[in-house]
């Protein structure tokens, strides 16, 4: 399965993240905004964890919260995450661990993680989200 797939937009990006399962699908649609950007990571040095805990009204704006936190802890701390373990997940919570590096390189920055379009569904082979993030 793939993780996630570009959609056009006209003025922002968009995309679409995959997962089998609601845990898979977070950490997918993490993975798209840092690939999308193109950062980059200082490769010898040492790996750094966030943890980071959540809680939203619904399971939508648990999903913007979430990329909305990894975008802040990006620019806070001018890192790269490259993986992501989601340790809880419930409709309005989530406890998860970020890993990365420090940044040495970004093609573009994403502003915000937005609810335009947002869709989160589940399909006959897992979940997916449409999101459109502003650049």
């Amino acid at each position: 399965m793939k993780l996630f797939e570009e959609i056009p937009h006209t003025a922002d990006w968009s995309f679409r993240a995959f997962g089998r399962d609601l845990r898979e699908l977070f950490a997918n649609a993490a993975h798209a905004i840092f690939a999308m950007q193109g950062a980059r990571a200082d490769d010898a040095a040492n790996e750094i964890e966030r943890v980071i805990e959540l809680n939203a009204m619904d399971r939508e704006a648990l999903f913007v919260t979430w990329l909305s936190e990894l975008l802040w802890l990006q620019e806070a701390h001018r890192e790269v995450y490259t993986h992501f373990e989601i340790e809880s997940l419930s409709e309005t919570d989530l406890r998860a661990t970020a890993f990365g590096k420090p940044r040495v390189a970004m093609d573009k920055i994403i502003k915000a993680a937005t609810y335009h379009n947002l869709k989160i569904e589940q399909t006959q082979d897992g979940w997916q989200a449409v999101v459109v993030v502003d650049v």
